[in-house]
């Protein structure tokens, strides 16, 4: 064979591969989940699911972490219902993408249609019709997901705008065992009964709900974003003490003041953020059930940060609940060997790693003179930056400067633990956003 052949022949094996390549990851993507069980299409809605005719970087604009499995959901689930979840996007883009799970699930969990639409508004289970658009799974309406797996949609062709609510439905026509929730969305969402992710009135969404059921993320094809940012913690990220539907949260305002201060000409990573806190997470232990209620940081850490699109930088704020929930006196060298775990794990896919100090929680039914030595022992290693590769000192920027065990008055939602309205916009504050900057090299 001559060598001219030889290349032709490799260009058409290589051509091969990459087809067949293409092909798995549309139809399974990636290990998220299973290949789509499709249905026949109708025409109720628009399908769009083509690849994306205009260019941009696909990031996460939304996400939260799979949390639990949802109390009385055990046999009915959420059988013949429509849930449509409300989600508040960091960035923009021109198509779509979403990634729903059965983590908790006993059973199978057939969704035989999906939709995706920009809100009419705040508050509201009614969308912007010329925005309604049918999701499909390997190129169908129809998708099961066997239990503890998850799925992600084809992309959809939607204009997604920054800083707006988006519905998120699906429907599920029998009980897959406990639904996959996460808690504490401080969002309402809505459920109708029957099939009703076609509705565009919002009118037949009788029933409200303060999860988010079956979805964990949303992906935008973004012309303004270059990567994700992923906040990793617990309730006071999660933003259990905000107001309700408020998008008060510190990182919803973390990502409003970056994209101000973009947009006055400041030199900062266009990077969209995402939350990935649940409410009593810990850095060493896990919740109860099989798998895991609340899992661990160390444990969800692959999961919840290394698999999130594009993730350039993570913020890590955990541990006090390892203080506060541990029956005996935590060991700080071991919440400090978990952390700086996560960072190897961090910095071995060539994300940069930005850590928290533990904020004071003097006054809390949970303090002690000896939990606060714990705390005051983790923050001294990470102000002494041996933990990670940037800090962000929230311990300072909230703690009452006359009684630093505690939270300033102010920024105190009451229960002395979690912050205000006012203490999470204090936070988002005190966080340097030059620290955004740069990378590490992967370690190969």
């Amino acid at each position: 064979m001559t060598r001219g052949r030889g290349y032709a022949l490799l260009a058409v094996v290589v051509a091969a591969i990459v087809a067949l390549s293409t092909a798995i990851y549309v139809g399974v993507a990636s290990d998220r989940g299973t290949p789509a069980r499709n249905a026949l299409a109708d025409d109720r809605l628009p399908n769009n699911s083509a690849a994306p005719a205009s260019t941009g970087t696909w990031v996460g604009t939304w996400s939260a972490s799979p949390a639990a499995a949802e109390p009385g959901t055990e046999t009915t689930g959420m059988a013949d219902r429509s849930v449509r979840n409300v989600v508040h996007t960091s960035v923009g883009g021109t198509s779509a993408r979403v990634t729903l799970s059965n983590l908790y699930g006993q059973a199978p969990l057939s969704i035989t249609r999906a939709s995706i639409a920009v809100a009419a508004g705040s508050g509201t289970a009614a969308a912007l019709s010329d925005t309604l658009r049918q999701l499909t799974f390997n190129g169908g309406p129809a998708v099961v997901i066997p239990p503890g797996r998850q799925v992600m949609s084809d992309a959809v062709r939607i204009v997604i705008p920054r800083d707006a609510d988006v519905l998120i439905t699906t429907y599920t026509p029998t009980s897959s065992g406990s639904v996959t929730y996460h808690r504490h969305a401080r969002q309402i969402s809505y459920v109708a009964q029957g099939d009703h992710t076609a509705d565009a009135t919002g009118a037949p969404y009788t029933e409200q709900s303060m999860y988010w059921r079956y979805l964990t993320a949303l992906d935008v094809l973004s012309n303004e974003s270059d990567g994700t940012v992923v906040v990793l913690g617990d309730s006071i990220t999660d933003g259990i003490t905000s107001s309700a539907g408020a998008n008060n949260r510190w990182t919803d305002v973390l990502s409003d003041r970056l994209r101000a201060e973009i947009a006055a000409g400041r030199d900062l990573p266009r990077y969209s953020v995402v939350n990935q806190g649940i409410s009593g997470n810990r850095v060493l232990t896990d919740g109860l059930g099989r798998p895991a209620d609340n899992p661990s940081g160390l444990n969800r850490f692959a999961r919840d940060v290394l698999e999130r699109t594009n993730a350039k930088v993570v913020v890590i704020d955990l541990g006090v609940n390892d203080i506060l929930r541990n029956p005996r006196l935590a060991d700080p060298n071991a919440v400090l060997g978990g952390l700086r775990t996560m960072v190897g794990q961090a910095h071995a896919r060539g994300l940069k790693v930005v850590g928290a100090t533990l904020m004071p929680f003097g006054g809390h039914r949970g303090y002690s003179e000896a939990r606060e030595a714990v705390r005051q022992q983790i923050n001294a290693e990470i102000r002494a930056g041996r933990v990670f590769d940037a800090v962000v000192d929230f311990d300072k920027g909230l703690r009452d400067p006359y009684d630093p065990r505690r939270l300033r008055a102010e920024y105190d939602s009451g229960d002395h633990l979690h912050p205000s309205d006012a203490g999470y916009a204090r936070m988002a504050e005190v966080f340097d956003l030059e620290s955004l900057k740069g990378s590490v090299p992967a370690e190969l």
